[in-house]
């Protein structure tokens, strides 16, 4: 429970922060990383210690999982590009997601 604890603190300042500079689209979208990434953690931290091909399944799943996300995201801000702007959206989830993809060993331990 610790981990996901550590990811949410994590991932809640980068939301903050990320709106601080890119304002409410570029806050969703980092919240929508930070849940893509809960959810990869999540599904990924079972298989830690399975045989390599079930671990393998498992991280490509949550791979799919974040472009999953990624995709949902991007959609729904070319439907509507006057409240979700596209660019400052997708910044956003990158600008989350790339944090906590380099702190992901800490999360799986």
């Amino acid at each position: 429970m610790k981990p996901y604890v550590l990811l949410v603190g994590l991932g809640g300042v980068l939301v903050v922060v990320i709106a601080l500079i890119g304002g409410r689209p570029a806050a969703i979208g980092a919240a929508t990383a930070v849940l893509a990434q809960l959810a990869a953690v999540a599904l990924l931290r079972p298989a830690m210690t399975a045989p390599q091909p079930k671990f393998l399944a498992h991280w490509l799943g949550g791979m799919g999982v974040r472009a999953g996300f990624l995709a949902v995201l991007l959609v729904l801000a070319v439907l509507e590009p006057v409240r979700l702007p596209p660019l400052a959206t997708l910044l956003g989830y990158l600008g989350a997601l790339l944090p906590l993809l380099f702190g992901e060993t800490k999360f799986l331990q």
